[in-house]
Order: C-alpha cells, then sequence, then structure tokens
C-alpha cells in the first residue's frame, strides 16, 4: 500500500522539532533550544510519526535514540531546512562589513599559537568582527558547545573524534564537524643547564626524573603517562598545572621536567632559558582540530572563521606540520 503524504497539510513546524530532537537526543534539550515544552515537543513527534508512517524514537537512558527510519530521514530534512533559511533569510556572511562576534574555546599553547595571526587577518579582512577566546579544560569540548558556552573549540580531541568518527561510520547521527588545521610534535623541555640538557635520554633516565604535568582537567594523569603505562613504566609527577604558559615558567626555574608542543617553545618568551629534547618512547603526534556544531552561528561565517583559523595555522612557527586549507 502507497502511503499518500499531503505537503499542502504538513506542519513544517514538525520538521523543526524532529530536526533538534535528533541533535539533541533529548526530548527535553529540545523543548529547552526551541523554547517550547517538553509536552509541545512530544506532541509534535507523535504527529510527525503519524505522517511519516513510521516510529522515529525509542526511550534510551535519559534521553532517546533515532530508529533507522529517523536517521534515514534526518540529512534530507536537514538540508531542506538549512535551504529554506538561507531563502528566507540569507546568511551571506561578509566580512568587510560583518559585526559578528565569535567565542573560541582553545589551550594557551593553541591561542598563542593562532590569535596573533588571527588578529592580522581579521583587521585586513573583518575589521568589524570580535573575538572571545575561553580556556579550554577539557579534551572533549562537546558539552562546551551544546551548551553554547563557545562557537568552536581549537585542540588535540582524540578520544572525542574517535566516537564521531565511529559513531559516523555505523549509521548514527553527528551534530558536528571538524576539520584539521595542523599537526604538531611533544617534546620534553628543561632549563638550560639541566643535568639532562647534553647527553643521553634514556627511558630510565626520563622516568627517574621529576616532573611536572600538564593538565587541563586537573587530572594527575596525562596521555604521556598512558603512553608509559603501555611499556610497564611509570614517572613521578610533583606537580599537576593547567596552562602550558605556566609550566614553561616553572621549568625555567627549576629540576623539573615537562612536555610541551614543540611550536609551542618559541611563543613562550623564554624559549633560549629552555631546552628541547626528544622523548625517549612513543607518543601520537599532535592532531589540532577545530571541532564545532553544524547547528552553531550560520554557516558562511564558520567557513570564514575556519578559513581563517586555517590561515593563522599556516603562518605559525616550526614545529607544525599544516593541514591542507579548506576550500
Amino acid at each position: 500500500m502507497t502511503s499518500h503524504l499531503n505537503f499542502r497539510s504538513l506542519d513544517l513546524n514538525l520538521l523543526r522539532v524532529f530536526d533538534e530532537v535528533m541533535a539533541e537526543r533529548s526530548l527535553t534539550k529540545a523543548a529547552h533550544k526551541l523554547s517550547i515544552t517538553q509536552p509541545a515537543v512530544s506532541n509534535a513527534m507523535r504527529r510527525l510519526r503519524e505522517v511519516v508512517g513510521d516510529e522515529l524514537l525509542v526511550r534510551s537512558g535519559q534521553g532517546v535514540e533515532p530508529t533507522p527510519r529517523a536517521l534515514a530521514l534526518w540529512p534530507s530534512v536537514r538540508d531542506a531546512l538549512a535551504l529554506l533559511q538561507e531563502s528566507l533569510a540569507p546568511g551571506n556572511f561578509e566580512p568587510a562589513t560583518a559585526t559578528s562576534t565569535f567565542v573560541l574555546a582553545m589551550a594557551d599553547a593553541t591561542a598563542a599559537t593562532l590569535v596573533p595571526p588571527l588578529v592580522q587577518i581579521i583587521e585586513r579582512e573583518a575589521p568589524g568582527i570580535s573575538v572571545r577566546v575561553l580556556p579550554l579544560t577539557t579534551r572533549d569540548p562537546r558539552r562546551l558547545l551544546d551548551e553554547e558556552y563557545a562557537d568552536m573549540a581549537v585542540g588535540y580531541f582524540p578520544a572525542a573524534l574517535a566516537d564521531l568518527t565511529a559513531r559516523a561510520q555505523s549509521g548514527g547521527a553527528v551534530a558536528y564537524d571538524s576539520r584539521r588545521l595542523y599537526d604538531g610534535e611533544y617534546m620534553c623541555v628543561m632549563r638550560q643547564g639541566h643535568p639532562l640538557a647534553t647527553g643521553e635520554l634514556s627511558l630510565d633516565t626520563y622516568c627517574a626524573a621529576r616532573h611536572m604535568l600538564v593538565s587541563f582537567s586537573g587530572r594527575p594523569f596525562g596521555f604521556i603517562d598512558e603512553a608509559l603505562a603501555s611499556l610497564g613504566r611509570t614517572r613521578r609527577v610533583v606537580i599537576t598545572v593547567n596552562q602550558f604558559f605556566t609550566a614553561g615558567r616553572v621549568v625555567v626555574g627549576s629540576d623539573l621536567l615537562t612536555v610541551l608542543p614543540r611550536h609551542f617553545v618559541p611563543v613562550t618568551g623564554i624559549a633560549d632559558a629552555l631546552v628541547q629534547r626528544a622523548l625517549p618512547f612513543d607518543v601520537p603526534p599532535v592532531h589540532v582540530d577545530a571541532l564545532w556544531r553544524r547547528r552553531g552561528p550560520e554557516q558562511t561565517a564558520m567557513a570564514w572563521l575556519l578559513q581563517a583559523l586555517a590561515q593563522a595555522a599556516q603562518h605559525s612557527g616550526p614545529g607544525i606540520h599544516h593541514a591542507a586549507l579548506p576550500k
């Protein structure tokens, strides 16, 4: 039997509610974003279910999960809504006349690398633009983006991006986009004149030293410790700080070792007082990515911001392997 859908009688608001529920995976959060009540969202989803003739949601833990029918429907609905919004309220972003404010979340090392060249780009191309930089205190910024504290997060998010990739590959809905900006590497950093500044830096010597950890969240166990654990080794962390700048300042006046991004050392202002040594074990490269919600600010504005950040990365110093500029 063929289902006949009368588009003349279809309430397009149902599609707007569906799109928000799919993005949030929660009726309550969708209601908050839409400024309507949760029962109104439930009623809209019931009406849409009757229209399409299939179940769209199933309860799951604290929220809801889409059915295969909903997953198949969402991309078309999202694209149609975006096209409709663009037609009714064109989001043409003109950098020269724009007065937008972008909120970026990034660590101090990332900000020190990207913000100086970004400011030059803004002054040249978009003098009316404002940027606010928030401290990044997590390796998974999705909550920051979901709660609209930031428009975009820039940093090293291996677990979050792996989770998003796995969801997409399994057919799940993903409400985020990401773009690689650059790759870097971590180095062992110490003061000039440190006993380990010359000669062999072996794994045994490294593990026997006293260390300082940079942890955005304050967790006293980082990816360096995970790499050592995979080798059956440990190190002694005597102090944990939450900023790379602080780590550089502490190291220069002590015998502690720390680990910093190679590209960050030149912008510390004290590079001449520091020594960089290769780590005596393998660690993955630093992938610095931009992550943002697809339902964030207008897409043309976000596209310009992404292009500007990529250009800023191209003008950064040594120790960075640049990604291709977005088209």
